[in-house]
């Protein structure tokens, strides 16, 4: 007998720990997954609209999905309010009346199963099989009455859709992060709020190229150069008396900086109000993207490279782009060396403390 395993959910979006999941149940069953996104879930309300989440599901299937996975528009389709599973497995009772059914749902979902809309009933149609997590123990009374089996799969990834709103995280196909970029949903939809026009396109930029440079070079947690690349700019839109504040209340050591520089400060704490980022690492990157330091760790030289570089400034940054990507240390000296070169034959100079201890390590510039 054929096996179809029914995965339901919102998809808000859906993630590639989804993708990793259908796969094993896939392969520990011996099943096609069929994918039924809810247009209305009854415990909660999506972020993105039905037609939104709908097109990065098929995103995602294309870009990294299987033969034997496909999309179920029943719930999508539905007129009615609220989509319970019942329904949706008397659907595929009519429509594989020759199959055998799974139904694969959650560590949490399947300690509150008894209070499903006909749960037995649900148990009686499908095998339902519930997907384990470390931070859950399962109820086996529960469990056992429905005659429910764990998956035994745990690669799935600490990836969840709430981690990709808010930008903890970006686990999820390409496809789907040009989707969410494009459409402005999620983190986007806020970020526009402070980053517009031609510096949105630049902080794109930024992120993607520091993500493809600490990929490339094997830097642990890569998706923090994404992060703090599309943040790194948070600060350009404020007003003198705005700035001002923030530099006296919380970088007081730099308010004698020249003032071309505030937005790295003031970013670093627009990115952990806001955005609530706890990671030194991302705020680091962000704090001296302008001016770099000493002793700058990995991820503050990734974002201080991408930003000089990115393509979208409208230079031929090809040959200091290919460096970073090979070698992103040698890409930093590379660039910074560039960098104040440039500044120099404009005219231009970067004199303060935290830029000349930069040149004089890296570069090794004297004291002057």
């Amino acid at each position: 007998m054929e096996k179809i395993v029914i995965y339901g959910g919102s998809f808000d979006p859906v993630h590639n720990g989804h993708l990793r999941l259908a796969r094993a149940a896939s392969l520990r069953l011996n099943a096609e997954v069929v994918f039924v996104p809810a247009k209305s879930p009854r415990w909660k309300e999506p972020s993105a609209s039905p037609d939104d989440r709908l097109a990065m599901l098929k995103l995602a299937l294309e870009e990294n999905g299987s033969a034997d996975f496909s999309i179920d528009l029943f719930e999508i389709n539905s007129d009615s309010e609220v989509n319970y599973s019942i329904d949706t497995i008397h659907h595929f009772q009519d429509k594989y009346p020759n199959h055998q059914l799974y139904l694969l749902i959650g560590a949490d979902q399947a300690n509150q199963f008894d209070k499903w809309q006909n749960p037995a009933e649900i148990a009686s149609c499908a095998q339902v099989v519930y997907v384990e997590r470390p931070d859950v123990k399962i109820d086996k009374a529960i469990a056992d009455r429905f005659h429910m089996i764990p998956l035994n799969y745990g690669g799935s990834g600490s990836v969840s859709s709430t981690s990709v709103r808010e930008l903890k995280s970006i686990d999820v196909p390409s496809k789907v992060l040009d989707y969410i970029e494009s459409h402005r949903l999620y983190y986007m939809e806020k970020l526009t709020k402070f980053v517009s026009g031609k510096r949105l396109v630049h902080s794109l930029s930024v992120a993607h190229l520091a993500y493809a440079i600490a990929k490339r070079n094997d830097i642990l947690n890569p998706e923090h150069a994404y992060i703090a690349g599309l943040l790194h700019d948070l600060g350009k839109h404020l007003d003198a008396a705005s700035t001002k504040k923030i530099m006296e209340e919380n970088f007081s050591e730099y308010t004698g900086y020249p003032d071309w520089c505030f937005h790295q400060f003031t970013g670093c704490y627009l990115a952990k109000k806001e955005f609530g980022v706890q990671e030194e690492d991302i705020l680091d990157a962000i704090k001296y993207h302008c001016t770099g330091k000493a002793h700058m760790p990995p991820l503050t030289k990734i974002i201080y490279e991408s930003d000089k570089i990115e393509p979208s400034r409208g230079y031929d940054s090809s040959k200091m782009i290919a460096r970073c990507l090979k070698n992103y240390y040698i890409g930093f000296i590379y660039v910074l060396k560039e960098n104040t070169k440039y500044l120099k034959k404009a005219g231009m100079t970067e004199d303060n403390p935290l830029s000349e201890e930069c040149r004089r390590l890296y570069l090794g510039e004297k004291k002057k």
